[in-house]
């Protein structure tokens, strides 16, 4: 069943579309300072976009050209006709802003509402929302989503765990918007509280904004006993609602009706072959307010090849692995978070929170990843703990090249947060 008819179109008719909505796309952007100053650099003109292969014509745009453009300098209609505002802060602390206009809130809201549909949300499920509101788009965007889509909406917000639980028990919330790690931090919180986690009752779970892997997927919906769902979205091309995975769970469609996408080589910026992993970029073919043309995400991902079995043509992303930036190098070998995630998880042994520390010994980088292990596990027997410790270090060693130092801890050891978790601690600087 489909909720909106663009999920059933043909690629003929996707591409038609994307090449009618790119014109108009490059015609809008134009009107704004900086696509006025970099079609001038490059000698282009909106008109000059007469197929999708023109798309390579038009130079990136990257979080520093957002930055630099503060606070309106992308902006393609008059501030009055805005309605609402987004701003992000980055590592530098020079925000970064997204404006929609009333057209642009409606087309995001009828998005996330599509996605929410095609994993078997329904017109009187109960949506708890668990992620921030206010300038955060995971918070506003999923609400006017599940609205949109006819579910009552709770619209709870981030931390206050007790509470969070309450109010899924009392309302019989049968669907929730969550990031992993923090569904992670309720599971553990359940089995300090002596609550079983299936007899929350809760179906669905759309769980994004941070990267994990397939065993983390897996090991929460043990845990819960919903069906998890992986999400991708971010707040330069709106937020939530980019792509979704639909109810096979096989690679997140993204809505080419509203999205143009590319995945290029993040060091030649030339695209990959068909199936390699790569970064990708994305270009805005709906938004009013602020048209953002051939974006840099910095996210690595791949376009999965073959149709998906609901029937949707529209391209099917892999789950998202790190970003181009979070790359790590040890001893000359690159390492992603993501890689050691999988590894762990996949070990009934380990618990559900770990540390990677990147330090150093004399001038050689090293690597130390600290596990939590499940009580039952964590024994008195010094052999057997050594000889856990060595089979991690054994598991990780095969999939990341490099034999990482190995530390065993208690459970629950480890700082915990109710928000994003830190999986990454570079101890190099300060030594």
């Amino acid at each position: 069943m489909y909720y909106d008819p663009a999920e059933t179109l043909s690629r003929e008719d996707i591409s038609r579309l994307q090449l009618s909505r790119l014109r108009t796309t490059c015609e809008r952007a134009a009107r704004s300072r900086l696509y006025a100053r970099k079609f001038a650099e490059h000698g282009l003109r909106p008109e000059d976009v007469r197929t999708l292969d023109d798309l390579r014509r038009i130079p990136f745009t990257t979080k520093q050209d957002l930055r630099e453009s503060y606070p309106d300098g992308l902006n393609a209609v008059p501030q009055e006709k805005m309605v609402r505002l987004h701003v992000s802060s980055g590592t530098t602390g020079t925000p970064t802003v997204v404006y929609h206009t009333a057209g642009d809130i409606c087309w995001w809201s009828s998005l996330v509402a599509r996605c929410m549909h095609m994993t078997g949300m329904r017109p009187g499920d109960v949506f708890q929302n668990t992620t921030s509101y206010g300038l955060f788009t995971g918070g506003l965007g999923m609400h006017y989503g599940a609205e949109r889509l006819g579910c009552l909406a709770i619209p709870m917000g981030a931390g206050n765990t007790q509470r969070q639980l309450k109010l899924i028990q009392d309302f019989k919330v049968t669907a929730l918007h969550i990031i992993p790690s923090y569904a992670l931090y309720i599971a553990n919180f359940c089995a300090l509280n002596g609550i079983d986690p299936k007899s929350l009752g809760v179906r669905i779970a759309l769980v994004g904004a941070e990267p994990y892997s397939e065993q983390t997927r897996s090991r929460l919906e043990g845990i819960f006993g919903f069906k998890a769902f992986n999400s991708y979205g971010l707040s330069e091309m709106n937020g939530p609602g980019v792509a979704f995975e639909c109810q096979e769970q096989s690679g997140m469609h993204l809505w080419e009706d509203a999205y143009l996408a590319e995945v290029i080589d993040p060091q030649t910026l030339e695209p990959v072959k068909p199936g390699e992993v790569g970064e990708l970029v994305l270009t805005t073919l709906c938004r009013e307010g602020m048209p953002i043309l051939r974006y840099r995400t910095r996210d690595l991902t791949r376009f999965l090849p073959g149709p998906c079995a609901c029937g949707r043509e529209h391209v099917r992303l892999d789950r998202i692995t790190g970003r181009s930036d979070d790359l790590i190098i040890i001893k000359g070998v690159n390492i992603y978070p993501m890689q050691i995630e999988q590894v762990l998880m996949a070990l009934p042994e380990v618990g559900q929170n770990y540390l990677i520390e990147l330090y150093r010994e004399g001038p050689i980088d090293q690597i130390r990843v600290k596990v939590e292990i499940k009580e039952e596990f964590f024994v008195e027997d010094m052999r057997a703990l050594n000889a856990l410790r060595q089979k991690i270090a054994n598991k990780l060693r095969d999939e990341i090249l490099v034999t990482p130092k190995v530390d065993l801890v208690e459970h629950n050891a480890l700082p915990k947060s109710e928000g994003k978790a830190q999986r990454v601690v570079d101890m190099r600087e300060a030594e």
